[in-house]
């Protein structure tokens, strides 16, 4: 009977869920109107996988089969709703803060997360254009500190997520952001950015830090609030306006079907030999800029995000 009772909804899980074939691209952009996005390699990523990191195979459970996973399951949340033509970007600043609509976010959330992985992949070897490299190195002393960093930062990570290379808006400096699961490095979505793995912290706090600790990094934040803690909101940290311009995905179905158990640092460093260079130079370029990118370029947009996503 207990069994029976775990089972159960399961079945409905799976009802939802089972569209994993590579024909399911075509089913969602005819049914609704979460489409995947084309990527400008896609038909070479398609025949010969993204070189060295992953095989074509690889490439198809990683992109064309979980992508259109992730538009199957907006389409199927949100049609005959206000949001069915709302981009990810858009659902994810929108229910960021709304506990009941965690499903949707999450999805949204991903769905963005993987398609700025992807965009950012090349088939050939791609240099940094020296400008990036001189705002690499004024951040981060060389770009193989960077690298080292970066890629330490992603080897560490014991569950899934990303592994951004953010921009700070405010002077312009490279920092890098760990977010678990399907948590976004946006400002605006900062209650749901998920920096630090919970099953690892003991504090009880979203963010990793107890309240206390919060209060002393925000000492100016007080509002009329009635009660103990008067003139003592909490705020959910995180909320620096930072926009990415790189990442990495660390989640195991990404890199395990080519690299198997204990593949992801080879994986990794794989990754950082074949990222787009020129796309993180634009995507660099475009934050707090309002120049509109070109009519090839992704069409799903986060607010406040490099336009394109």
């Amino acid at each position: 009977m207990i069994l029976q009772r775990l089972l159960r909804p399961q079945i409905g899980l799976r009802a939802v869920s089972s569209p994993l074939s590579s024909s399911l691209r075509a089913t969602t952009q005819v049914r609704g109107a979460h489409r995947v996005p084309q990527l400008a390699q896609d038909s070479i990523f398609v025949q010969d996988g993204v070189p060295n990191v992953l095989s074509p195979e690889g490439y198809n459970l990683a992109w064309t089969q979980y992508q259109g996973l992730m538009m199957h399951k907006l389409n199927a949340l949100t049609a005959g709703t206000p949001d069915e033509n709302a981009s990810p970007g858009t659902l994810i600043i929108k229910y960021a803060r709304d506990a009941s609509m965690a499903s949707l976010f999450n999805y949204a959330s991903m769905a963005h997360n993987n398609h700025f992985f992807f965009n950012c992949l090349s088939h050939t070897p791609v240099n940094a254009p020296q400008e990036l490299v001189n705002n690499i190195v004024e951040s981060c002393s060389s770009m193989e500190s960077l690298k080292a960093e970066f890629l330490a930062t992603a080897n560490a990570m014991f569950g899934p997520g990303f592994v951004w290379l953010v921009k700070a808006k405010e002077d312009g400096r490279l920092k890098i952001l760990a977010t678990y699961n399907a948590g976004s490095p946006y400002p605006g979505a900062h209650y749901r950015r998920q920096p630090v793995d919970m099953a690892t912290q003991t504090t009880g706090s979203a963010g990793g830090e107890s309240p206390d600790a919060i209060r002393r990094l925000q000492p100016d934040q007080h509002y009329g609030s009635m009660g103990a803690y008067s003139n003592s909101r909490v705020l959910a940290p995180g909320g620096i306006d930072v926009h990415p311009i790189l990442c990495v995905n660390t989640w195991e179905h990404v890199w395990l079907r080519d690299w198997g158990i204990g593949g992801k640092p080879g994986f990794l460093e794989a990754w950082w030999n074949m990222i787009n260079w020129e796309e993180v130079s634009h995507n660099y370029s475009q934050v707090g800029a309002r120049a509109a990118r070109s009519a090839t370029r992704p069409t799903f947009m986060t607010p406040g995000a490099p336009k394109g996503f």
